[in-house]
């Protein structure tokens, strides 16, 4: 059985999507949620997750991540989504097992869910095309020679714990909270991580760490009045919201 529990900001909207689904016979709605708090305790009952939220802000794709880090073996499914490759690769990079456009049938939303329950993925042939390109990048070939990889020993330890940071999407003000440091540090350990990349942008940072090898969680130590971000999510307003 598909146990989906929707997140759904809009009371409305939410109930018209689950009367909808519990109308077919495989799926049974767990509950309907309009944040994070009132999912997280729903998370444990579901296997999938539907959720109906913009992935243009970085607070959308920040919501995602922490549905993941709360239930790692819940398969997100997003609907609504603009046609545009940008969103589309955002909401697929923040770790969702499938979307749904905003102009798609009911049938396509169907199918969607059904195929994240049986790890199966819908993509059309422009956003695998992408995706592709998109993973060649982090395997260390870009075709357009834009990027060039820095030594991983040019960072400090304190600029490999913000790194890591970054990477996992927290904002300057989330970083600061979770290393228990001023935001003006975090802002200049930032500055100095693009500088020594040797990159112009937070997101390109992301990829050359990557394909250096600088990915490592377990650089990340708590403080004594600190949080692992893995530990609580710090995204906890209203869905959809930006912070």
């Amino acid at each position: 059985m598909i146990r989906v529990l929707l997140i759904e900001e809009v009371r409305a909207i939410g109930e018209i999507v689950a009367t909808v689904l519990r109308s077919e016979p495989d799926i049974e709605v767990v509950g309907c949620a309009g944040t994070l708090e009132e999912a997280e305790p729903l998370l444990s009952a579901s296997n999938v997750a539907l959720v109906n939220t913009p992935m243009h802000s970085d607070g959308s794709a920040r919501l995602i991540r922490a549905l993941r880090r709360l239930a790692p073996k819940v398969k997100i499914v997003v609907m609504g989504l603009a046609r545009s490759q940008p969103a589309i690769l955002q909401c697929i990079e923040a770790g969702v097992a499938g979307y749904v456009l905003k102009d798609s049938p009911l049938s396509e939303l169907l199918r969607n869910i059904r195929a994240a329950y049986n790890n199966e993925a819908l993509v059309s042939p422009p956003i695998a095309a992408a995706l592709m390109s998109y993973v060649a990048e982090w395997v260390g070939f870009d075709p357009a020679g834009h990027l060039e990889l820095a030594a991983p020993e040019c960072l400090t330890r304190r600029e490999r714990e913000v790194l890591t940071l970054v990477q996992q999407g927290l904002s300057n003000q989330e970083i600061a909270e979770s290393l228990v440091i001023e935001l003006g540090t975090v802002k200049n350990h930032v500055h100095n991580i693009l500088r020594k990349l040797k990159v112009n942008s937070r997101r390109d940072a992301v990829h050359v760490s990557r394909r250096a090898g600088l990915w490592s969680l377990a650089e990340v130590k708590s403080k004594p009045n600190g949080r692992r971000p893995g530990e609580r999510p710090l995204y906890s307003s209203a869905i959809g919201a930006s912070t």
